[in-house]
């Protein structure tokens, strides 16, 4: 999944959360090798190289449901969350400290658009050459949310899916009490922006500083405007609160890339929010 993983489970005995926990590892792997982008032989990967043919290439149900779910975060975003925008990772850099050519962000713009695609269910064929999907935006809270939901299949009713610091909350505490989340502080290393009490559901955070390059002082996060192929200035950190880990990752990345219209569009959700913007203010929705 490309960050640490944990899953912490309350059961009847160990023998039960152990097997437990190995079948959902098992499941989160399968997720993995299906739709990783780092993976040549991945369903995605192939999806990626039969879109671009005549007729396209049909898509099993479950993928169909992807991108079903990212066509509606397209429309919701105004066209800012936008699954076609992950080849512009190859423009940027945030291990080192130099700043890409404008002339490879063009370029690979003219490879960016969910309106470059044609989505009929279970048809998905590019109109461009060179475009690609990239789950990395949903995946891992898509991951989050089976994985929680394969636990309580199997009886578990108390525990915490963690991927990558986006939660899903199976259950409280055996005695009924809340699990504690901290919020990390998104430009104090070590110390919490906040504590979030979640008895069930899910928590999500995106923000500028995990993966990120500063350059003459000014820092680059790595959620791109799929527009501009630069790092979305406004917001240093967002979290949400939601039932499903892929309603919280998916608004807290859209918040991020709406910038300054993050906080009113946060409000119009109506979900549990927490923001600090690149001056330090923060903000609440409770």
């Amino acid at each position: 999944m490309g960050s640490p993983c944990h899953l912490v489970l309350y059961a009847e005995d160990e023998p039960t959360a152990r097997s437990v926990a190995a079948e959902a590892v098992e499941d989160v792997k399968a997720l993995e090798a299906r739709y990783s982008r780092y993976r040549p032989d991945s369903l995605l990967s192939r999806v990626n190289r039969l879109a671009v043919e005549k007729n396209g290439v049909v898509v099993d149900e479950e993928m169909a449901a992807l991108l079903d779910y990212a066509q509606t975060c397209y429309q919701q975003s105004d066209g800012l969350f936008d699954v076609t925008s992950g080849i512009l990772r190859q423009a940027w850099n945030f291990s080192g400290d130099r700043l890409p050519e404008q002339r490879d962000i063009d370029a690979l713009l003219e490879r960016v658009g969910w309106d470059k695609l044609s989505w009929e269910r279970p048809v998905l064929k590019f109109h461009v050459p060179g475009m690609e999907l990239d789950f990395g935006g949903i995946g891992k809270e898509y991951a989050a949310d089976r994985a929680a939901s394969h636990c309580l299949a199997r009886g578990i009713t108390a525990g915490v899916v963690n991927f990558g610091g986006d939660l899903r909350v199976i259950g409280p505490h055996p005695d009924g009490s809340a699990w504690e989340i901290g919020i990390n502080h998104p430009r104090e290393p070590g110390k919490l922006l906040a504590t979030l009490s979640v008895p069930s559901g899910a928590v999500a955070t995106s923000g500028d500083y995990e993966r990120c390059i500063v350059v003459d002082g000014k820092r680059y996060g790595h959620v791109l405007n799929p527009r501009t192929g630069w790092p979305v200035q406004g917001l240093a950190s967002v979290s949400v609160v939601a039932v499903h880990a892929l309603v919280a990752g998916s608004a807290c990345t859209i918040a991020m890339l709406k910038e300054s219209a993050g906080p009113d569009w946060l409000r119009s959700l109506g979900l549990p929010a927490l923001w600090m913007d690149v001056d330090g203010r923060i903000g609440q929705m409770k």
